[in-house]
């Protein structure tokens, strides 16, 4: 009951916003000192990223190789151990947010600045600091605050990029809605922005757009700004016949998610990382299937599933032929 009385305060904050003014605080203040990579730069992850996004540009092969910028924060990341780096300032930070009932994260954007390639054997180092924390905001996901780190990396103590990741903590309003009504939960909501609205419209309309390379013409999915292969700006759309395969699969058991489950128990779901017919990847669910039928190579085809009055997704059918 507390949570939620908390929560109703929290969307009434536009003006004299006392958590604000404490949130305000936090910047400038470090986020991880004297980070360390827990790997140096290396061919297997470089291998695995590119075969990830399917970028077959040959600088990030042979034995100049290069690692591809956009893998700038892969190697500060702490893995499935955590972080262990993590100032006292930022565990506060997100500590006063959690007590505010902004329990839930959705990362927003993130910007990145590239000083020097990184190579296989560089010994990564970073410092990071709070840079800003917004006002109040209401979104379509819910009331909160929009926190953005700055993290700067070195490679062999010299400066290699900057990365600016942005997030928004906030208290989910389909949850909400939900605990009032006695309802369903409802599932979180996609984040649409000027780089994907594109996508997003067709999906309203039942149509699954790939976005298409204006000059070289490579199919590219998620939707992006530019080109991974040859870096233009120039591009239109094709639409996906809709059929697929499962490229590969987790199973996904905790933590339990009503809105994830046709049966309101929570999962077990599967996710899948599905090919479609057109060469591009995508993640979405498989339903139409026990969860612990789903298999790779499994044939899948594309539905739309309205899981809510306002939110309708893409998720694929699976069977045996």
């Amino acid at each position: 009951m507390e949570e939620w009385e908390g929560r109703e305060q929290l969307e009434g904050r536009e003006e004299g916003d006392e958590l604000y003014e404490r949130l305000k605080e936090f910047e400038g203040r470090p986020a991880a000192t004297a980070g360390v990579g827990k790997d140096p730069v290396n061919e297997p992850m470089i291998r695995h990223w590119c075969e990830a996004m399917g970028d077959t540009a040959p600088a990030y092969t042979g034995p100049d190789a290069i690692a591809p910028p956009t893998m700038l924060q892969a190697w500060t990341m702490g893995g499935l151990s955590g972080h262990t780096d993590r100032s006292e300032a930022y565990e506060e930070l997100f500590g006063l947010l959690d007590g505010a009932g902004c329990t839930s994260v959705v990362a927003t954007d993130c910007e990145q600045e590239y000083l020097r390639p990184l190579r296989p054997g560089d010994r990564i180092t970073f410092d990071a600091v709070i840079e800003s924390v917004s006002e109040c905001k209401t979104t379509k996901l819910g009331t909160g605050y929009f926190v953005t780190t700055r993290m700067d990396v070195r490679a062999e103590g010299e400066p290699a990029g900057t990365h600016r990741f942005r997030i928004l903590k906030y208290a989910p309003a389909g949850v909400k809605r939900a605990a009032r009504t006695g309802g369903r939960s409802l599932r979180p909501r996609p984040v649409i922005n000027r780089d994907n609205a594109g996508f997003w419209q067709g999906v309203a309309e039942h149509r699954l757009l790939i976005q298409r390379c204006g000059t070289c013409a490579t199919l590219r999915f998620p939707w992006l700004p530019g080109c991974n292969g040859c870096g233009s700006q120039e591009w239109d759309t094709v639409e996906a016949s809709g059929e697929g395969t499962v490229f590969s699969h987790v199973v996904m058991h905790h933590p339990p998610f009503p809105a994830f489950s046709a049966l309101d128990g929570g999962g077990p779901y599967a996710v899948a990382l599905i090919e479609l017919a057109e060469g591009v990847r995508m993640v979405s669910n498989v339903i139409g299937v026990p969860y612990d039928k789903v298999r790779a190579g499994m044939p899948v085809r594309l539905e739309f599933l309205r899981t809510d009055p306002e939110l309708e997704l893409p998720v694929f059918r699976g069977g045996e032929g």
